[in-house]
């Protein structure tokens, strides 16, 4: 029993331990890649501002390749954070990110060759290479601005569609809400109920009913008339209600 406790112990022990040694390593990988990212964007930064001057301060073929340098850097710098933004909200611009990184190895390859041009002590050959390397800039500075501008103008066209949309919406709701007023959704009943008057009315009586009614009446009459005068007649006894208090009637005597 104490040597199955030991064991699960040690295990835990070790585990932990892993865990330490996992979490550490992974957090010096990311300390270091916070570090280079750093650094690469401080050479980036104090490269670009030297490629600034040189192209504003020199003359001849140092500012020339100094302002192609810097023109190819910042147009594929602006072309790859326009991409990697709008990927987020719209997938269909991971194909163009793909063309991209393929334009993208061209352009280090031609800005490694303008700087070692930079570097080369013969001029002359560096002078005739030129006209060349600037068709050559020029072709790739135009390929990455066209994608950054095919980029923005559908993440603008999206945003028109979006906000033309939400507009309409909003003009709908707006008018329901303004339209406080009942209205009666069976317009026929409203106009019958109001020309419909009281709500109580007597019937009137049929023809076929009247009629009869004023033939009786008139035979009624004639048959009075013909007859004369009626005499009066005594109640009959045996027709008149009784009650439980009146006595009973005597029989008349025969005698």
């Amino acid at each position: 029993m104490e040597a199955v406790v030991i064991l699960i112990m040690a295990l835990l022990f070790f585990a932990f331990v892993g865990l330490g040694v996992y979490v550490t390593v992974k957090a010096v990988g990311a300390a270091r890649r916070g570090v280079d990212r750093t650094i690469t964007q401080a050479r980036r930064t104090v490269e670009d501002t030297t490629l600034r001057a040189k192209s504003y301060g020199q003359v001849g073929m140092g500012g020339e390749l100094a302002q192609l340098r810097l023109s190819l850097r910042t147009s594929m710098r602006a072309t790859q954070e326009a991409l990697t933004t709008g990927v987020a909200s719209d997938a269909s611009l991971s194909e163009s990110i793909g063309l991209f990184e393929r334009l993208s190895e061209y352009g280090h390859q031609l800005d490694d060759e303008l700087r070692r041009l930079e570097r080369d002590p013969d001029k002359a050959q560096a002078a005739e290479r030129i006209p060349e390397l600037r068709e050559r800039t020029e072709q790739v500075v135009q390929s990455a601005d066209s994608l950054r501008w095919a980029a923005r103008d559908r993440a603008r066209k999206f945003a028109d569609d979006d906000l033309a949309s939400l507009s309409e919406q909003i003009r709908m709701e707006s008018g329901a809400l303004r339209h406080w007023a009942a209205v009666d959704p069976d317009p026929a009943r409203q106009d019958g109920t109001a020309a419909a008057g009281p709500s109580q009315t007597w019937p009137e009586p049929d023809e076929g009913t009247a009629g009869q009614g004023k033939s009786a009446a008139g035979d009624s009459a004639d048959g009075e008339k013909a007859s004369g005068p009626q005499a009066i007649t005594g109640r009959d006894q045996s027709r008149q209600p009784t009650y439980s208090w009146q006595k009973a009637p005597r029989p008349e005597s025969s005698t």
